[in-house]
């Protein structure tokens, strides 16, 4: 059983002092020297990492609803001339299709209606959609063959997001938080912001699972972020309630909880003083966050005219790399729209215009300020896009089912190897045809950027060890600088 299972360090800063015996002066190097010690920092279950990491943090970027890789990354010159032919059965094989087009009795390929270019040293092919995304491609790797055996979107967000399909694992984020803790006393380890996308077509609703803690101490949640008001719930006081008032409140509650921990030794007792340590700091801690006034007018102008809207991507991506800069460990936005069933190009065209300019300001802004070298950006969504067309093929329109079997991602900084393609698809882009990488592949390599072995990072829950990956994964080596 490792150090965070046994708690033997789950002291709260009041059951410190008083069990020191030492004085002021002992507890307070004792705070310096291991501040994980204290209410409010999520303790790790790692002493030290297992490899040398390349990066302390992640800022995810989750395109909710799956992208079309044909539109954006994967360019197939060669469907141009098959437009509208019917997809070869031998391509599709028995491969599982949704109940949206299991029952056409056509699929017609659909190439895409957008130009594509080659930009940088590396000579990406990048659509004409992505014009801002098409300036980074010498600092990011397009991973091109990303595969999953989920078709329908709350499996595969779940599956991208915890290891598994079904619900009531932890998420990636809360791995994270788990293993290597928090890098500040003051913001939560683990923050999630949500922006609605500009597509016509309803967004697939997300669930505060898929940032939750699974099985994990709840301490290891995200924390969800509003984009209007309060960015938390209950951050201002409320009428009558000053500041000093909230904390002896906070006080009082927290001596009772302690009461409840020495007698029943639950750990979300100890969760729950320390989420409510946390939030006391966070008073201040959000606020400042949230204020960009301070921001040079070029560093707005660069996210793009959305950047000034609370809770819009472009707003979310400055949000995330200020709270970068403090040191939060696992930052996810989540962009929702991206299903594209039908009238592709006219709702992808939009989705795109939310997200292009903001997501490679992020890159060029973590960058030009060194923290790119230390923080791993991905980009991408629980699955890809289908070749052949859900519904009717018009001059001007298309539409895509689900796709799981080959999608694209890009990811940048932290150890990732800068300006590659990798892997490749069919002529098709219907099935890999060279280099694979599993969803579990994915997600070990992001945990071996940090430092991670994924075979080692447990947890014991119902009588067995769980991990992010199951008892599957390998680490893409090729991806890594």
């Amino acid at each position: 059983m490792n150090p965070l299972q046994e708690r033997s360090l789950l002291l709260t800063r009041r059951q410190f002092f008083g069990r020191s015996a030492a004085g002021i002066g002992t507890a307070a190097l004792a705070s310096l020297l291991n501040p994980s010690l204290f209410a409010g920092m999520t303790r790790s279950a790692l002493e030290k990492p297992h490899f040398a990491p390349k990066a302390k943090r992640v800022i995810y970027l989750f395109m909710s609803g799956g992208p079309s890789q044909l539109d954006l990354f994967d360019y197939k010159p060669n469907l141009q001339k098959l437009h509208k032919t019917e997809l070869p059965s031998s391509v599709r094989g028995m491969q599982r299709l949704t109940g949206m087009t299991s029952g056409q009795g056509t699929f017609p390929i659909a190439a895409s209606l957008f130009k594509f270019n080659q930009h940088g040293k590396s000579g990406a092919w990048i659509s004409e959609l992505i014009p801002h995304s098409a300036e980074i491609v010498d600092d990011i790797a397009i991973v091109k063959t990303i595969n999953t055996e989920a078709i329908n979107h709350d499996p595969a967000v779940t599956f991208i997001q915890t290891g598994a399909q079904q619900p009531g694992r932890p998420s990636v984020g809360a791995w994270l938080n788990y293993g290597l803790g928090s890098m500040n006393s003051d913001l939560p380890a683990f923050v999630v912001m949500i922006s609605r996308g500009s597509a016509a077509r309803d967004a697939q609703p997300l669930y505060s699972r898929l940032w939750g803690s699974g099985f994990l101490p709840s301490e290891y949640q995200g924390v969800n972020f509003r984009g209007s008001g309060d960015p938390v719930l209950f951050l201002s006081n409320p009428p009558g309630l000053d500041g000093t008032m909230r904390k002896r409140f906070i006080d009082g509650v927290n001596k009772l909880n302690q009461s409840e921990y020495e007698s029943f030794g639950d750990p979300e007792i100890a969760a729950r003083i320390s989420q409510y340590e946390m939030a006391y700091r966070m008073q201040s801690s959000v606020p400042e966050l949230a204020d960009i006034s301070s921001e040079p007018e070029h560093i707005l102008d660069m996210y793009g005219p959305d950047v000034r809207k609370p809770g819009s991507f472009a707003a979310n991506c400055l949000l995330a790399r200020r709270l970068a800069e403090r040191n939060v460990r696992f930052i996810q936005l989540y962009h929702r729209g991206w299903d594209q069933h039908g009238d592709l190009p006219k709702d992808i065209a939009s989705q795109c215009k939310d997200v292009d300019q903001p997501s490679a300001a992020l890159v060029k802004d973590l960058k030009q300020r060194g923290l790119l070298e230390d923080t791993v950006v991905i980009w991408g969504g629980e699955f890809g896009r289908t070749t052949y067309s859900q519904g009717q093929i018009t001059a001007t329109s298309y539409g895509r089912d689900h796709h799981g079997r080959c999608f694209s991602i890009w990811m940048a900084g932290g150890g990732i190897k800068p300006g590659i393609s990798y892997g490749q698809t069919d002529d098709f882009c219907y099935n890999v045809a060279e280099n694979p990488v599993h969803i579990h592949d994915f997600n070990a390599t992001v945990l071996r950027c940090l430092g991670i072995n994924h075979e080692k990072l447990t947890y014991r829950f119902q009588g067995r060890d769980f991990r992010l990956t199951d008892v599957h994964g390998n680490i893409v080596n090729e991806i890594l600088a």
